[in-house]
């Protein structure tokens, strides 16, 4: 959860900054400082949602099978989701992962979380962020 609300935090201040340096330079409204902080705001939410499902034991219970810095008894069937972006840049791929992980990997034990409606459309949107937020 910390790693998660430094993640939000870093990009809430990069977005701050840019949109003062874009605002002294007279690139960029107020309006437009507004909109990239609600942006910000709602990536915020998404994320938490996302954490909420990561760690819901009844929906992803992925800290069964993986590692995240700062948890509690995680698991190590799976890899440690450390420096996700880096190693998932493209987010539909990533989706598709949990989606059916079996496409990529006929003999992995990861649930096909989507195919098997394990999680909704919008969970597994919110997983997304929050993972792509390790």
């Amino acid at each position: 959860m910390l790693r998660a609300t430094k993640f939000v935090s870093n990009m809430l201040l990069t977005v701050c900054i840019a949109t003062g340096l874009l605002l002294a330079a007279g690139l960029a409204t107020a309006q437009d400082a507004v909109a990239d902080m609600s942006v910000e705001a709602e990536l915020s939410k998404r994320v938490e949602a996302g954490r909420a499902v990561f760690e819901n034991r009844r929906k992803g219970n992925c800290l069964s099978c993986h590692l995240v810095i700062g948890s509690e008894l995680p698991g190590n069937a799976g890899p440690p989701l450390i420096g996700m972006q880096a190693r998932w840049p493209d987010r539909k791929a990533l989706k598709a992962q949990i989606y059916d992980p079996t496409i990529r990997n006929p003999d992995t034990i990861m649930p096909p979380y989507g195919l098997h409606r394990l999680l909704t459309a919008e969970e597994l949107d919110v997983l997304v962020d929050y993972v792509l937020s390790l």
